[in-house]
């Protein structure tokens, strides 16, 4: 009504006027000393119209029926206005009869019902669900679609809470926000997103994004507050989709760093399983063909695949651990179990709901099944490792705990990851083979353990370097001489490799040979600088002594070899200052002898650069280092070799090490 602006006017049965309102004022233009008492028809009405005012005004009063439609006016200024008019008699307690007229402008009548029409008409056909909960939050009225939404009947909405009808408890939150609309009167817009079930569609997940709004009437009185809802599920899908990609390609970027780091074909395995768990799997487990590893096994085409565990890796303490392969042990599966078949086939295997039948292909024995049952294993999935056209084994992933069962999207990112580790254990074993060959051809190179020999204790040591899964060509040697001498030999070929063992095989045993004729320390290595100056692309370092017992003397001389370190008793170590030579094959370069007068229990140190040098410390400082663990003459021989390796070797280290420890009787 007061949007409308409805004026009343009172005439009595002569036409008189006998009440105005204000709001007559507004649409007529008249004030109501101007208006009571006057006759209304030739206030109000054009001439034209008295007629039709005279005869509808006597048929209201006689029949007592009422009368309305839309009419002209004429208002004070002189111009015809358009109103909406609504005529009826009344009957006052002394029997006389009265025209109450009630008008509006014709237009906003019309703007205002065009308004409700296209409301009402919007609010029924809108997809978006409405509802309007009163002060205490009860429904008072619902729309077709969120009727749709909540699978709950308009009629069943109504007078109840909102916490009756939407009762999960994360509908607390858009309570929440009500009250604080109610309170406010500031409105929420798109501010609180909703994913759940509904009745209506209990098999999919929805999200609803849910907008509030305060409703006040003209005269500021709180009435409810409007609960618009948006089903904005495809949109978060996509958003879902998107972030998961995102999460996808963090998760193939992560293996591509993680993955691979060294040429250790165990450790690779490790770093897969560590990517893989948790942000794919709860569980996930490598497993390399045992033929793979050891390329004297075959596997037969149709009987049971030998597999050796690598690596186990779990998110939390589950029972599905122990019905894994203990990393290192070497197990057959069935040709029917689902590792056999995917290593046969080469195709990755998706069991999206597994169950007991599924368990039992899983599991490499009964007992094992029933562990994976215990643990809850709900969905399993292999991808096989596969590098250059060979399959090497299978990556195995496991969920229990996570919900969600693994999908197409997820057996290909597990695929990817598999890949991308097959290849590094791939290189990492093709590495180990040639590690291996070096190594043995090297070990096969050097001296056993050294003899006793006249006037002399011996210890010696040899380390293959650790992080380049190279072997160098450092090497050591002990040999004895007429007259009761003993040659004393360490050295080291730049590079690394087979081809640097073979060298080193090359200049051991001319040194042997050379050693034989009776020379000076000096003259051997002239000879041997010879001979590497023939070899291409090599050069050496080399420390040669000779132990003369009947004369306590030592003669020796260096190729570009750190200072041997001379440990007296009663004195502290130090480095014997002998002039350094020149490498072994920069040739033109001679050599000096110098000799040392020894006493008993004086120690020789004779070593390789692989001891002292590091990224991470100087050279002098290393060499510090060393003196100071030498600075305990009283050890034995095998305990000061196993100090020295102990403290100054890292597991990284890049270099090799040859270390011998003569002591004089």
């Amino acid at each position: 009504m007061d949007l409308l602006g409805v004026a009343a006017v009172l005439v009595d049965a002569d036409g008189r006027i006998a009440l105005w309102s204000p709001q007559a004022e507004d649409l007529y233009g008249y004030t109501a000393e101007e208006a009571l008492g006057k006759y209304a028809a030739p206030l109000l009405v054009h001439e034209e119209h008295w007629g039709l005012v005279m005869k509808k005004f006597a048929e209201v009063m006689e029949t007592g029926g009422s009368w309305g439609g839309t009419f002209p006016v004429r208002h004070k200024d002189g111009t015809a206005r358009m109103v909406e008019l609504r005529n009826m008699r009344l009957l006052d307690d002394r029997g006389d009869f009265y025209a109450l007229g009630l008008a509006t402008d014709s237009p906003t009548l019309r703007e205002l019902e065009r308004d409700v029409a296209l409301s009402t008409r919007l609010i029924s056909q809108s997809p978006i669900g409405l509802a309007i909960l009163d002060t205490e939050l009860r429904y008072v009225a619902v729309n077709p679609a969120l009727e749709r939404m909540h699978g709950v009947p308009a009629e069943e909405h109504l007078g109840r809470h909102y916490r009756e009808i939407m009762t999960a408890p994360k509908f607390e939150v858009p309570e929440t926000a009500m009250r604080q609309v109610l309170a406010t009167g500031t409105p929420m817009v798109d501010r609180t997103t909703i994913v759940g079930h509904t009745p209506a569609d209990p098999g999919r997940l929805h999200a609803w994004s849910i907008s509030l709004y305060r409703l006040d009437d003209p005269q500021g009185r709180v009435l409810g507050v409007a609960d618009l809802v948006v089903d904005v599920t495809d949109r978060y899908q996509a958003a879902m989709e998107a972030t998961e990609a995102r999460r996808r390609l963090a998760l193939i970027a992560d293996g591509t760093a993680r993955i691979g780091t060294t040429l250790e074909v165990r450790q690779t395995a490790r770093e897969l399983a560590e990517v893989t768990v948790p942000q794919l799997a709860d569980v996930a487990t490598v497993d390399v063909l045992d033929s793979v590893l050891d390329e004297h096994r075959h596997d037969a085409a149709d009987g049971p695949a030998l597999f050796r565990a690598l690596a186990v890796k779990a998110a939390y303490p589950t029972e599905a651990v122990q019905a894994a392969d203990p990393p290192g042990q070497t197990v057959a599966y069935a040709p029917d179990r689902l590792a056999t078949q995917c290593v046969r086939t080469g195709r990755p295997i998706l069991v999206p709901r597994t169950d007991d039948r599924d368990l039992a292909r899983i599991a490499r024995d009964a007992p094992s099944a029933a562990r994976l049952a215990r643990a809850g294993v709900h969905s399993y999935l292999l991808a096989p490792l596969t590098a250059r056209g060979q399959i090497l084994g299978f990556l195995g992933m496991s969920r229990a705990r996570t919900p969600q069962p693994f999908d197409e999207d997820d057996l290909a990112l597990a695929g990817e990851l598999a890949a991308r580790a097959a290849v590094c254990i791939d290189n990492a074993r093709s590495h180990q083979s040639v590690r291996n060959a070096a190594e043995t051809l090297q070990r096969s190179l050097l001296p056993d353990h050294p003899p006793q020999l006249p006037g002399l204790q011996i210890a010696s040591r040899y380390r293959p370097a650790q992080a380049t899964y190279e072997i160098g060509g450092d090497w050591y040697d002990v040999l004895p001489l007429d007259g009761d001498r003993t040659a004393l030999v360490v050295g080291d070929v730049m590079g690394s490799g087979i081809d640097a063992a073979a060298t080193m095989g090359r200049l051991r045993t001319a040194t042997s040979a050379f050693a034989d004729l009776d020379l000076d320390p000096a003259q051997v290595l002239t000879h041997l600088d010879k001979i590497t100056s023939a070899l291409e692309h090599y050069i050496a370092t080399c420390v040669y002594a000779i132990y003369d017992p009947h004369r306590a003397a030592c003669h020796l001389a260096t190729a570009g070899h750190l200072p041997p370190v001379l440990v007296r008793r009663g004195r502290h170590p130090a480095f014997l200052d002998l002039p350094t030579g020149t490498p072994l094959g920069v040739g033109g370069v001679p050599f000096e002898t110098t000799t040392v007068q020894l006493a008993p229990g004086d120690q020789l140190v004779l070593y390789t650069d692989g001891l002292v040098e590091t990224r991470h410390h100087s050279l002098d400082e290393r060499l510090e280092t060393l003196l100071h663990l030498l600075d305990a003459p009283d050890r034995s021989l095998e305990e000061t070799c196993d100090r020295l390796l102990r403290e100054l070797r890292r597991p990284e280290d890049p270099d090799d090490v040859a270390l011998l420890i003569a002591r004089c009787d």
